[in-house]
């Protein structure tokens, strides 16, 4: 059975384009037809979505190649090539995405949430797109332009309402078992949760949970998050600390729970010290947070001997083996929840669409030479048919729309200096 994963990487590739078509009107009784060469179609997009239907970034471990449909060729008779599919990849709520230099591009929180993540390529236009008075008989067409393809490093961040936090062995996963169908490995040596779970609680009208009544006959959900137990240093990456914290972010209330049994020889006041500490050294902010610190394995210790003090917010001692102060505590942990959804904005109903900025032309000078980026004048000379004049022409009146030629001027090129643009290198000669 495939685990939980809150890390991979994803290689994006939008579609190619189609070509243009050179074609001329052949049809008898119909002298000099004309060119009728139809454009090629667009490469499809690949987008990253956020969806309720996946929790993991697991069907990335294996297989992170995701390619969207190319657009096929135009034809004669000025007929279209077909626009390629748009390839939508479903990822969890919560998914931050980066670039590989670590730079977030789009942070997809709510479901619906959308990132262009590839461009498809664009379709090439027929030669008969290229009739004008002056040239007649255009017998060139432009290439299809290839897809956008890049790699992307995708993060999740956990959406829970609760996040318990505590020491390893301190009854978090036997808590979220018992109040949730949640089922986290459980067993009494440190560190047997390696990986979040998430369990949703139903709580009734009279504060009853899971196994008491169904979803449907439900007051309120609750969606609670048992992270992997933190230990002392946990803020400075000790003991995988910043993946395990990193989940804490997104939940609106956060559960400390400090085991009364005294664990390693810190007692509980000390053990939600060092926790809240180590909140607060990862994000100041978490401390803001509505929160609530509970005593856990009550059924360890007597009764005289477990205390978490007050300054603390610890009034409630539980105990998950034997029930004692659990309904109570789920009933505190959904009026905290419920306050805490009425104080947040509301979430956005609309899909939200991340998109790149527009490249814009920009000139560098390297090796002596100058190499030109951005998209149109890449896009003028890659698609083009340089061996025909006809085209060449074509491909240097829109090098100057772009821009390309006052960017040079602006850059201190000369005449006869070295210009890449894409693949291609010619020497620059100043439009006179």
């Amino acid at each position: 059975m495939p685990g939980f994963v809150d890390e991979a990487q994803v290689h994006v590739k939008g579609g190619n384009g189609g070509a243009g078509a050179i074609s001329f009107r052949r049809e008898a009784h119909v002298q000099k037809g004309g060119p009728d060469g139809g454009d090629g179609g667009a490469g499809g997009d690949v987008y990253l979505e956020a969806s309720t239907n996946v929790v993991s970034l697991v069907a990335f471990e294996d297989h992170p190649f995701r390619r969207a449909e190319d657009g096929t060729h135009g034809s004669g008779k000025r007929r279209q090539g077909r626009r390629g599919q748009d390839l939508v990849v479903p990822v969890p709520e919560g998914t931050i995405v980066r670039t590989p230099n670590g730079d977030v591009v789009a942070d997809l929180v709510r479901s619906g949430d959308r990132h262009l993540a590839a461009r498809g390529g664009r379709g090439g236009k027929g030669n008969a797109r290229f009739l004008t008075n002056r040239l007649r008989a255009p017998a060139f067409a432009e290439q299809a332009e290839l897809g956008e393809e890049r790699w992307l490093d995708l993060e999740l961040e956990l959406m829970a309402d609760v996040a318990v936090v505590g020491f390893p062995n301190a009854g978090k996963s036997t808590l979220v078992s018992v109040v949730s169908a949640a089922k986290p490995k459980i067993a009494d040596y440190p560190f047997t949760t390696l990986v979040p779970h998430l369990g949703v609680v139903y709580v009734g009208r009279k504060g009853a949970r899971a196994g008491v009544v169904s979803a449907r006959e439900s007051a309120a959900e609750l969606v609670i998050a048992d992270i992997p137990g933190l230990v002392e240093g946990a803020a400075e990456g000790r003991g995988l600390g910043h993946r395990f914290l990193r989940h804490v972010e997104r939940a609106r209330v956060l559960l400390v729970l400090a085991d009364l049994a005294p664990t390693e020889g810190r007692s509980p006041a000390h053990q939600v010290e060092i926790l809240l500490d180590e909140l607060r050294r990862y994000r100041p902010e978490l401390l803001a947070r509505p929160r609530l610190v509970v005593g856990s394995r009550a059924d360890t210790v007597p009764a005289g001997e477990r205390p978490v003090p007050a300054e603390y917010g610890g009034e409630l001692e539980i105990s998950s083996a034997t029930g004692d102060g659990v309904d109570e505590l789920v009933v505190r942990l959904a009026a905290m929840v419920e306050e805490a959804r009425r104080q947040a904005p509301e979430p956005r109903t609309e899909p939200v669409v991340h998109r790149p900025v527009p490249d814009t032309v920009s000139v560098v000078r390297e090796d002596g030479g100058f190499v030109v980026s951005g998209r149109d004048a890449i896009r003028a000379v890659a698609l083009s048919d340089l061996t025909d004049p006809d085209a060449l022409a074509l491909a240097q009146r829109r090098l100057k729309r772009a821009g390309v030629d006052k960017a040079l001027q602006r850059a201190g090129a000369r005449e006869g200096d070295p210009v890449r643009i894409g693949d291609i290198v010619f020497e620059w000669e100043p439009d006179r």
